[in-house]
C-alpha cells in the first residue's frame, strides 16, 4: 500500500562527474516482460523462459520485474497475469515482482485485490500492482472479458480506489473484504499512455508509469502534468516516474540492429491487423520498409536504444538527462532468449560502470523529449 517503501532518490552530490552520468547511475532499472512466444515456440516454453529470465534479472540487479496483461495475442504468453507472475515469484528471491499492468476495467477489483493479496501473502514485501484502462487487447476479445463497451470513462478512477480500498486493514464488522488482500502492502501504480492517468495518479499521490516503449508521443505532456498536480498522499510523499524504453544490446552495434528487427516485424504484422508470434530477425529491414511503415515504427518506437555497450551508455545517459525519469523500465522482445538474457546483462553491467568517463556519442535512436 505504500510505495514509497521500495521507492528512494537521492540527489546526485556536487562534483562527482557528469550530471546526467551520475542522474543515470541512480536511476533504478527494471524489467518489463510480455513473455513473447517466438515462432516456432510455444506459451508453456516463453513462460519459462520469463522465468529464467527473471532469475538473472535478479542476479544482474535488476528492481523489478513486471509483467503484462494482453489478450488474443499469439505473441504473447502473459494473458493471465497473476498466475505468471506466481510463477516468476516463486522461483525467484528478492527481485519485486508486479504486473506492468493489470487492465482493471477487465476485471472485479475485488478479483485483483484477492489475486495480489494472494501473491503478497506467499512473497511478503515483494509485489506490485500497476493498473491501467485500456483492454489490452481488440474489440473481439475485450468484448468476450467484459460483455459491455460501453462503460462511463469515470469507471475507472472509482475502480482504482475501491481495489485500493480492498488492501486497507478491515474494520471491525466489515460485510466485504479481500481475503488474502485486506491489510497486506500491494503498492498500487497508475500506468497510461495519455495525459488521463497522470491526473489520476496525481489526484491519488501514486507512483506514475508511462508506455513510452510503445506510445511515446504525450510522454513528455504527461509527465509534466503529473509532476506538476501531483498531490503528496499516505502513498507516496513525491512524484515519482517511471517511463518504459526498448533497449537491444548486443556484441556489436550491427548485430543489435538486426536484434531489433523482430520486433519492429512484430508491431508491423500487428497494425496490420495480423498479430503473430515473434518473428526471426533480419538483415537489412529498414532497407525494405516503405515510408508509410517506416514513419509509423520511427513514431511508436521512438524510445528505443540499440547498440553495442558504448551506444547503449550514451543512449540511456541521454534518455535520463532528457526526461528526468525517476526509473527506468526495460523492455526487449528478443527472438533468440540467450540473445535476450546477453542484452540485458550487457545493460545490467553498463549501468553499473557508468561512472566510468564517456569518450564519444554514439548514435543511436532515442525519442526526443525536447
Amino acid at each position: 500500500m505504500n510505495a514509497a517503501e521500495d521507492i528512494q532518490t537521492e540527489p546526485p552530490p556536487a562534483g562527482r562527474g557528469t550530471r546526467a552520468t551520475h542522474l543515470l547511475r541512480m536511476i533504478p532499472l527494471s524489467v518489463l516482460d510480455l513473455s513473447p512466444v517466438p515462432e516456432g515456440s510455444d506459451a508453456g516454453q516463453a513462460l519459462r523462459h520469463s522465468l529464467d529470465l527473471a532469475r538473472h534479472a535478479e542476479a544482474f540487479g535488476y528492481r523489478r520485474f513486471w509483467m503484462a496483461e494482453h489478450h488474443n495475442m499469439p505473441g504473447i504468453a502473459s494473458a493471465a497475469t497473476a498466475v505468471a507472475l506466481a510463477h516468476v515469484a516463486a522461483g525467484t528471491k528478492t527481485i519485486r515482482v508486479g504486473a506492468g499492468g493489470i487492465m482493471l476495467p477487465n476485471h472485479a477489483p475485488l478479483l485483483i485485490a484477492e489475486q495480489f493479496g494472494t501473491l503478497a501473502a506467499l512473497h511478503p514485501g515483494r509485489i506490485d500492482l500497476g493498473v491501467g484502462r485500456a483492454p489490452g487487447s481488440d474489440q473481439i476479445a475485450a468484448r468476450a472479458m467484459r460483455r459491455n463497451l460501453a462503460a462511463d470513462v469515470d469507471d475507472f478512477p472509482r475502480d482504482v480506489m475501491e481495489l485500493m480500498d480492498y488492501f486497507q486493514p478491515a474494520e471491525p464488522g466489515q460485510m466485504l473484504q479481500a481475503v488474502p488482500g485486506a491489510g497486506l502492502d500491494v503498492p498500487v501504480w497508475i500506468l497510461g499512455s495519455s495525459t488521463y492517468g497522470a491526473q489520476l495518479a496525481a489526484a491519488l499521490g501514486l507512483p506514475y508509469a508511462f508506455a513510452s516503449h510503445f506510445a511515446p508521443a504525450q510522454m513528455r505532456e504527461a509527465v509534466a502534468v503529473y509532476r506538476e498536480r501531483f498531490r503528496p498522499s499516505p502513498h507516496l510523499a513525491a512524484p515519482y516516474v517511471m517511463l518504459g524504453v526498448n533497449v537491444f544490446a548486443a556484441e556489436t552495434d550491427a548485430e543489435a540492429w538486426r536484434l531489433f528487427s523482430s520486433l519492429q516485424q512484430a508491431f508491423l504484422n500487428l497494425r496490420s491487423g495480423r498479430p503473430g508470434k515473434l518473428p526471426p530477425p533480419v538483415d537489412g529491414l529498414d532497407a525494405r520498409l516503405d515510408p508509410r511503415a517506416r514513419a509509423m515504427l520511427e513514431g511508436a518506437l521512438a524510445c528505443s536504444i540499440v547498440g553495442g555497450a558504448e551506444a547503449v551508455r550514451d543512449g540511456l545517459t541521454a534518455f535520463a538527462e532528457r526526461t528526468g525519469a525517476d526509473e527506468l523500465m526495460v523492455t526487449a522482445q528478443i527472438f533468440d532468449h540467450d540473445s535476450r538474457l546477453r542484452s540485458f546483462e550487457i545493460l545490467a553491467d553498463v549501468h553499473a560502470g557508468l561512472a566510468a568517463p564517456q569518450e564519444k556519442q554514439a548514435a543511436l535512436l532515442a525519442c526526443d523529449a525536447d
